[in-house]
């Protein structure tokens, strides 16, 4: 080895025994063995700046409560606090590569984050990167605290970053939905129900559901998110505390709400807090909910877009691009098929957060990675499935209104609402004539002098075909 290479390298120690680390890397000797043991998924912390920013705010929380209980000298802790600035505010996010499934219960992540916050640290009070006889990954950035409470605290942090995001989504969703469901007010058709025609309604108020629907879930997520806001910093290990000041807990809680802004609550028992991942498996399931009503509305909207010419053909999804290497012309329904197809990932996701926490042993739970894992993949993909349905498809469906009056005219369904001026056993009969010789309910009921064609009328209004309305009265 040249001097140049020696120049190159530092030497870092760990039980594991001395090991070269770059010497222009923020991480050590723990973050590097982690990379070499897990290269798993390709994706790193650093493709997760929400959590890499939660880290860095327990760490200076951490370092603040230690400073105010006497734990922590005052250099080390400016230090600390203004490298957790930095990273916060988007420094350093190269130099977290461990892969974000890994063995151990995120110990790897939470060292990668102490030896980064420690080098930096250590630049800022005039020294070189790996001098830990001055500031130390663990006994200074990790004072007071275990991975097994920080990972859990910065994964509900992350998690928390990612639900106010899909939020807004599904309100920018919502509220393009709301907007349709106006435009099609007056704009009468067929409802259906198992695939056949059952009775009138409007394009409206199909596309009101679909708003409803996402307002419903929209106010599931946030009772969800409360669950989330309950931490157990202080616990250290298992949830007894060891190690850790008496006041640590309520201190660092108090100062890790004033960094993120958010009104985070200690858990009551810090023992059940560390081994349970109850609240993953709950804001998952919400996650679950909001998929499965995503995709049944996109399933709708395929198929009210079928045909152009063979299908139903009620509305008009706009054209994202060609739709066959083979078929001229043929344009498919793309952006209702990509979230449909988000909505199966995060349903599968589902599963694994549940097996894993189902999986924890007796006062701790190891699969933790996996659950965020699948999580934060849930909610990005949720959120970007959002955005793309409202810009490239609801914003510009438009109405076949021609199409969907002739098929209420054309329905046997319509029948339905003269039961109570012809009674069950008229309309029975005029249904299945209607049915055998294909000629329409309307033109039946003239021939058969059941309803003179005014009073006919005014029953087959929209206002009367598709809502709750008293029998009208014929003079």
């Amino acid at each position: 080895m040249t001097i140049s290479d020696i120049a190159k390298i530092r030497v870092e120690h760990d039980l594991i025994g001395n090991r070269d680390v770059p010497a222009t890397a923020y991480y050590g000797v723990h973050t590097l063995r982690a990379v070499e043991n897990f290269p798993i998924t390709g994706q790193t912390l650093r493709e997760s700046a929400d959590l890499i920013a939660s880290l860095a705010a327990i760490k200076q929380a951490a370092a603040q409560a230690n400073t105010t209980l006497g734990l922590l000298d005052r250099q080390r802790a400016d230090a600390i606090i203004a490298a957790c600035v930095e990273i916060r505010d988007g420094a350093l996010h190269d130099h977290f590569v461990v892969d974000l499934i890994q063995g151990g219960a995120g110990t790897s992540t939470n060292m990668n984050a102490n030896e980064v916050i420690a080098n930096r640290a250590l630049e800022i009070m005039g020294y070189g990167r790996g001098d830990y006889q001055h500031l130390h990954p663990n006994e200074h950035v990790n004072l007071s605290q275990s991975t097994n409470d920080v990972y859990p605290t910065a994964l509900k942090l992350a998690a928390g970053i990612g639900v106010h995001r899909l939020v807004d989504a599904m309100a920018i969703l919502r509220r393009s939905f709301e907007a349709k469901a106006i435009e099609f007010a007056d704009v009468l058709k067929m409802g259906r129900t198992q695939l056949q025609d059952a009775v009138p309604m409007t394009l409206g108020q199909e596309f009101g559901t679909y708003a409803l629907m996402l307002a419903e879930d929209e106010a599931r997520l946030s009772e969800a998110v409360s669950l989330i806001r309950e931490i157990n910093l202080g616990a250290t290990a298992i949830g007894t505390g060891i190690t850790a000041h008496p006041h640590y807990a309520a201190l660092v809680r108090e100062r890790l709400s004033e960094i993120v802004g958010v009104d985070l609550v200690t858990s009551p028992d810090l023992v059940e807090a560390t081994q349970d991942c109850g609240s993953f498996v709950q804001l998952s399931g919400v996650l679950k909910r909001v998929a499965v009503k995503l995709s049944k509305t996109c399933n709708d909207l395929r198929l009210l877009s079928s045909g152009p010419r063979a299908g139903l053909n009620e509305i008009n999804l706009p054209a994202r691009q060609a739709g066959s290497s083979i078929m001229p012309g043929k344009v498919n329904p793309v952006i209702p098929e990509v979230v449909n197809q988000v909505a199966f990932e995060v349903i599968g996701n589902d599963v694994t957060i549940t097996m894993a926490a189902e999986a924890g042993q007796l006062q701790l739970n190891a699969f933790e990675p996996i659950i965020f894992y699948s999580l934060y993949r849930s909610l990005s993909h949720l959120t970007n499935a959002c955005l793309t349905l409202e810009a490239n498809c609801i914003q510009g469906i438009t109405a076949n209104r021609d199409r969907l009056r002739q098929t209420v005219e054309q329905s046997i369904g319509i029948v339905t609402a003269l039961n109570p001026y012809i009674g069950y056993r008229n309309a029975t009969e005029v249904a299945l004539e209607a049915h055998h010789s294909g000629r329409g309910v309307y033109e039946i009921l003239l021939e058969r002098g059941l309803m003179q064609k005014e009073h006919l009328d005014a029953v087959l209004r929209p206002e009367t075909l598709t809502r709750p309305s008293e029998k009208l009265s014929f003079s």
